[in-house]
């Protein structure tokens, strides 16, 4: 099962914490890689200074279309960063994936890595996920809905204890709270 489109036109912050425990599955060729998300951050239209919207206004018209389909850019160089699209057409905002726990294809994630399979850094932080999903720059527009990369619900069980604090590595806005995480989860980047 794969999350509907309805769920990504919604408020980023709503999304970003409705995401946490949903499962993102990379599928390249006949490797298949997948993890629980379980840190995310939101990001707003122009009235929040650490979103594109804000300070790379129309450069990424992705950006503001709709809902459902990833966003992945390049950050400082050094990395990429898979972002899952939100609101309607027209509403600027995404959600940032920062860290999954691995539960598929974790030789192969930490293969990626270059860190043992057994280590809790494999896909903790944006760029390290994306390693260890295999996500690149060509991921870029990929329709989350249906492909090689998906974000299925949660699986069915007990609520979560989700916690939510300012968002990292940021130079802009960092007083915002719209960074959730999983409640001492072992797989979350830094605190």
């Amino acid at each position: 099962m794969i999350l509907a489109r309805t769920f990504y036109r919604r408020a980023a912050p709503l999304v970003a914490r409705d995401l946490l425990g949903c499962l993102i599955v990379s599928r390249r060729g006949r490797t298949v890689t997948a993890g629980l998300i379980v840190e995310t951050e939101a990001y707003l239209g122009p009235d929040d200074a650490a979103s594109h919207a804000a300070f790379r206004p129309g450069s990424h018209p992705l950006f503001y279309g709709d809902g459902g389909f990833a966003y992945v850019f390049p950050a400082y160089g050094l990395h990429v960063c898979l972002n899952a699209i939100v609101e309607p057409a027209g509403r600027p905002g995404c959600v940032l994936l920062r860290a999954v726990e691995p539960v598929t294809g974790v030789a192969t994630m930490a293969r990626r890595r270059g860190v043992p399979a057994d280590s809790r850094r494999i896909a903790s932080g944006p760029g390290n996920l994306c390693r260890a999903l295999g996500v690149t720059l060509a991921h870029n527009g990929s329709d989350l809905t249906r492909g090689a990369l998906t974000i299925g619900p949660r699986p069915a069980g007990g609520e979560l204890r989700v916690s939510c604090g300012r968002r990292v590595g940021i130079t802009r806005a960092v007083n915002r709270r719209l960074r959730f995480w999983i409640t001492d989860n072992a797989y979350v980047s830094k605190l």
